[in-house]
């Protein structure tokens, strides 16, 4: 005797062995043996054997109308056999009534199961609906072949083109148009880009990386809402001092400045004076809600895009010739040692004499060391500070700054590009740096001690994170750090002057320490400041290949960082070199440089020698042409 069974919703034939009330001992065609539970046994049979009878069973169902079917078994539940039976008009044979089964579970849109050979057969209403689906199935898939075999002749569809940025950056799989355009990626062996290249539309690589950059943070385009200017804040003092600030040649947000003025001949006091924004509004605004959805201001080589409107940063910037509302740190220090007397905090207005700029006072990095007079406007007063920077360092017992670590600004005029590296730890870098430390130190000290909620930069075994609590900063030396000395550039240095504020003028704080808008607005920063860098690493790769094109440069030497990895010298670029030997990381070698590909940030290189003697990172020579 031979059965045919249902497992795991396939049908199955094998010759009986042995049989019990609850199973059967069977045997496939194949030979192989097996337990089937009795329930799963939808027919018995002595002939044909069980691969005659799938097959002819298969031979049948192809001669059956599916419709007609539908139309013959009425509304209630029935068994395939049945069915069988009524539509041959007699006791169907195993093979017949095995194609009526395989007929049946073959059109579930018309035959809903039931349980194991038994179905009901779907209402009108519901034939027509999965029917109206199905055909709609068949003419997107039609439709995608179409676009398909378009693309794979390099002729972008116009639904295809709409969906440019989507496909390239973002794709919705759901869509057709996306399996489409992926399948012709496999079709051709190409990448979106290149396919949107070969079909003539990616014709500017530069417009390609950056607009990855705007699809995902300004869907809807740059440009600011319609808003209202915040008027001048109320009256307030007016500061003695003078202030000036010192930043690079591109700043436009100028948040800090400072000032040196003498109390008497063991005295000095410093000033350090913040930017203002939060007098101009308050969190819930119009303003605010900007300022919240873009969180920070994203620097990209050659251009930047600001997280407030550029009305309301030139109301608060610290820009010279103008008396700019500013929350003042003031300290107390000896003239003699530069150790710190006293402090206090004022919101004030501050008359900003000079705007210094970083690569107009470079030369005072090396007067300074050497002791040197300072023969240029507030000179003096930057020594000064550089000073007070110095033993504000060795108290801490940390650098404010990595002294090998080396930046690079990018310089982009007419579509060509000039990298310059400035070395960190320099005097310059190190006074703006100690007097931002201090600020940031005190004013989150200060909030601290009154019990006032506040965003601090926390750092714990070697881990940098965010909290709504005062916690120590190893890495800086400080018991607490709240950044507060960027708030035209950093949301959360915004929030943090909105408490400030409200504590040095004696008002409640506009967020408690388990406040929602507190905590949502401190983990989107970190999530969105961290998307922002890895935009601008990729952008500043981008200009680096850029450059080495534009010095037609065939040979570079690199800094060996790890296995296969290199950085190139006098650029902040890493490259894959495949065939780098084992080399220890610091090793300087020479590579020959190929074909560089924008669309993909890639260059080919090729390892050729080792170079006799190790440099730091910011001394390796540029590369040449050859």
């Amino acid at each position: 005797m031979h059965v045919l069974y249902e497992e795991d919703g396939e049908l199955k034939v094998g010759a009986v062995l042995a049989q019990a009330p609850a199973s059967f001992q069977i045997e496939s065609p194949h030979g192989r043996r097996a337990k089937v539970k009795a329930a799963n046994i939808l027919m018995s049979f002595e002939r044909p054997g069980g691969e005659q009878l799938l097959a002819q069973g298969r031979a049948f169902a192809e001669g059956l109308d599916t419709e007609f079917l539908w139309q013959c078994c009425g509304a209630s539940e029935f068994d395939f056999r049945q069915l069988a039976q009524e539509y041959v008009g007699r006791e169907p044979t195993p093979a017949e009534a095995a194609g009526v089964l395989l007929k049946l579970q073959s059109a579930p849109v018309y035959f809903h199961r039931r349980g194991r050979g038994r179905f009901q057969a779907a209402s009108p209403e519901t034939l027509g609906r999965a029917l109206a689906s199905l055909e709609k199935k068949r003419r997107t898939q039609e439709k995608i072949a179409e676009w398909r075999a378009r693309l794979a002749r390099f002729e972008c569809p116009a639904e295809i083109e709409a969906l440019r940025e989507e496909l390239l950056y973002a794709p919705d799989r759901n869509k057709p148009e996306t399996k489409a355009f992926e399948q012709a990626c496999e079709d051709t062996g190409l990448t979106p880009a290149r396919l949107f290249e070969r079909c003539g539309l990616l014709s500017d690589s530069h417009d390609f990386h950056l607009n990855r950059f705007l699809f995902e943070f300004f869907p809807r385009g740059t440009r600011f809402p319609a808003h209202e200017l915040p008027p001048p804040p109320e009256e307030l003092p007016l500061a003695e001092a003078q202030a000036f600030s010192l930043d690079d040649i591109g700043t436009t947000e100028i948040d800090d400045a400072f000032s040196v003025s003498r109390v008497s001949e063991s005295e000095l006091r410093i000033g350090v004076h913040i930017a203002a924004p939060s007098l101009g509004f308050t969190p819930g605004s119009a303003l605010d809600a900007i300022a919240r959805e873009r969180l920070s201001t994203a620097y990209m080589p050659g251009t930047k895009f600001t997280m407030l409107p550029e009305d309301v940063i030139a109301r608060f910037s610290l820009d010279a010739g103008g008396q700019r509302p500013a929350f003042s740190l003031y300290l107390n220090v000896s003239a003699h040692d530069f150790s710190l007397r006293g402090h206090h905090s004022r919101i004030e207005r501050v008359r900003i004499a000079a705007n210094l700029r970083h690569s107009e006072y470079q030369t005072l990095n090396q007067t300074f060391e050497a002791g040197s007079p300072a023969e240029k406007p507030f000179g003096e007063e930057l020594r000064t500070l550089w000073r007070l920077a110095s033993a504000l360092e060795e108290k801490r017992g940390k650098p404010s700054v990595n002294a090998g670590m080396v930046d690079y600004l990018f310089r982009i005029e007419g579509g060509r590009v000039r990298i310059e590296p400035r070395r960190r730890g320099s005097p310059l870098d190190k006074l703006v740096s100690e007097l931002m430390i201090v600020a940031n130190t005190t004013w989150g000290e200060l909030l601290a001690e009154r019990d006032i909620a506040a965003i601090y930069r926390v750092q714990s075994s070697g881990k940098v994170r965010m909290s709504t609590y005062p916690e120590a900063h190893d890495g800086l030396g400080v018991a607490c750090y709240a950044w507060m000395t960027s708030p035209l550039r950093r949301y959360v240095d915004l929030v943090n002057q909105w408490q400030l504020g409200a504590s040095l003028a004696g008002r409640r704080p506009p967020f408690a320490r388990n406040s929602e808008a507190l905590l949502t607005a401190m983990r989107a920063y970190e999530v969105t400041h961290a998307r922002y860098d890895e935009h601008q690493r990729a952008m500043e790769t981008y200009w680096c290949l850029r450059w080495l094109l534009q010095e037609k440069s065939t040979s570079t030497e690199a800094l060996v960082l790890r296995e296969g990895v290199v950085r190139v010298g006098g650029l902040p670029l890493t490259l894959r070199v495949p065939s780098l030997p084992d080399l220890e990381p610091g090793t300087r070698v020479r590579l020959e440089l190929g074909e560089i590909d924008l669309v993909e940030r890639s260059v080919a290189c090729v390892y050729r020698e080792t170079l006799p003697s190790a440099a730091a990172a910011g001394d390796l020579p540029t590369p040449v042409e050859e």
